[in-house]
């Protein structure tokens, strides 16, 4: 892999693309979506190849999940484009503006990052959804996928790439770049492209993204591992409880906004925990502590260990704790969460608010599952990720999360 030639060539590319309108990135886009959608076939027979290599080497069927496509998500894909396109272009857009005491008039606006590299895991639809995030704002992209899905990406990627040469002068080729090599050198290079790479984000498992955030000497958006908690109040709803963690932990066991703990109330085990079994129907293996495994016996659950409480299982396991009350539930969740997503199952608004207020997470639910964590669900279009830092990003991360701002200052001949 040649870093220098590929950066300097998603230099190019960023320098063409921050000089076209929204209307010339549009209609891009919508050529982009075009060629994917006259590949559909090519495309989902290089997912059946990735997924038939995936289960052969002993994937587990809940991230193979995340790796495969059909026909709804292929179509999510393309519904993605639409919404992003339909979306304000936040290029120029002016922040804030004033006069300065020497009358010159400064405005805020809104600037694209410039060269953004994302490393990720499985989810072909990354492969599109970064992309299109990224040219809508303006920036280049350089995208490493993992090896698990690298006939999907390169199937993905040369439809974009015939996309943009359909849109003829509108299309900016050199704006992405998919690295083809499985080679972990790669990696290495990325992260030390000082200079040449504005910005990476990894997206994956809590190994990925902490190889990242250790060895990266550009700066970084931190996405998460999603170790997320679901907490039954006393006095909860027990079906509307039952209903949403069983929607948040099944649903998609191997997305990061799936829940990995659930603490329930110590007045809540006799009537809830059953509940819930019977509503999981063996298909979720609980790890209880000592209290709730009392109240499971018969049921598909085995004692817990120390280390399964902060543990991302990202599959069919759920730990459980008896807790004691609301407080001791914000403090257990903020010593051992992710800063991801948590959830609150209560009838008491005083207790809602609390845990509101003081959990420590880019995203706090009142009786709503956390699977909702997501930038197709929050109106984005897509995402490029959850970041779960403090600093630049946080949350379901849309177009803007891919700018930045500078000032204008327009003087007329003032001197300090």
């Amino acid at each position: 892999m040649d870093i220098d030639a590929i950066s300097s060539g998603l230099r190019a590319g960023a320098g063409a693309l921050a000089l076209h309108t929204a209307a010339q990135k549009n209609h891009a886009l919508a050529c982009v979506a075009a060629s994917i959608a006259r590949h559909k076939e090519d495309i989902l027979s290089a997912n059946r190849k990735d997924v038939e290599d995936a289960r052969a080497r002993g994937m587990t069927e809940a991230l193979v999940e995340r790796l495969s496509l059909d026909e709804k998500k292929f179509k999510s894909i393309l519904d993605s484009i639409d919404i992003i396109i339909n979306q304000g272009d936040p290029i120029g857009e002016e922040i804030a503006g004033w006069k300065a005491p020497k009358g010159m008039q400064i405005r805020q606006v809104r600037v694209p990052l410039g060269v953004v590299a994302i490393i990720y895991e499985s989810r072909p639809n990354v492969t599109v959804d970064a992309f299109s995030l990224a040219y809508k704002s303006g920036n280049a992209i350089l995208l490493r996928g993992s090896s698990s899905a690298l006939a999907s990406n390169k199937a993905l990627a040369q439809a974009i790439k015939e996309g943009l040469s359909d849109a003829g002068k509108d299309g900016v080729a050199d704006a992405i770049y998919l690295c083809e090599s499985v080679d972990h050198e790669d990696v290495s290079q990325i992260l030390g492209a000082v200079g040449k790479i504005d910005v990476v984000l990894p997206r994956g498992s809590s190994r990925l993204i902490n190889t990242v955030v250790e060895n990266a000497k550009i700066p970084v958006i931190q996405t998460g591992a999603g170790v997320c908690h679901l907490y039954v109040d006393d006095g909860a709803d027990i079906d509307m409880a039952c209903e949403i963690a069983a929607n948040a932990k099944m649903q998609r066991p191997g997305a990061c906004n799936a829940i990995e703990t659930l603490l329930v109330h110590k007045n809540m085990l006799s009537s809830f925990l059953p509940a819930l079994a019977k509503r999981l129907d063996g298909k979720v293996q609980l790890r209880a502590d000592e209290d709730s495994y009392a109240v499971l016996s018969g049921f598909n659950a085995v004692k817990a260990r120390d280390e399964d409480f902060g543990f991302e299982f990202l599959d069919f396991i759920l730990a459980v704790k008896t807790i004691d009350s609301v407080d001791a539930a914000i403090d257990f969740i903020n010593s051992h969460n992710t800063k991801h997503s948590e959830c609150i199952v209560t009838n008491n608004r005083a207790n809602a608010r609390s845990f509101q207020n003081r959990i420590d997470a880019a995203c706090v639910y009142v009786n709503a599952s956390t699977r909702f964590t997501d930038g197709g669900e929050f109106g984005f279009g897509a995402e490029l990720g959850i970041s779960t830092q403090k600093l630049h990003a946080r949350g379901p991360m849309g177009i803007k999360a891919l700018t930045t701002t500078k000032f204008l200052i327009d003087g007329d001949g003032q001197i300090r």
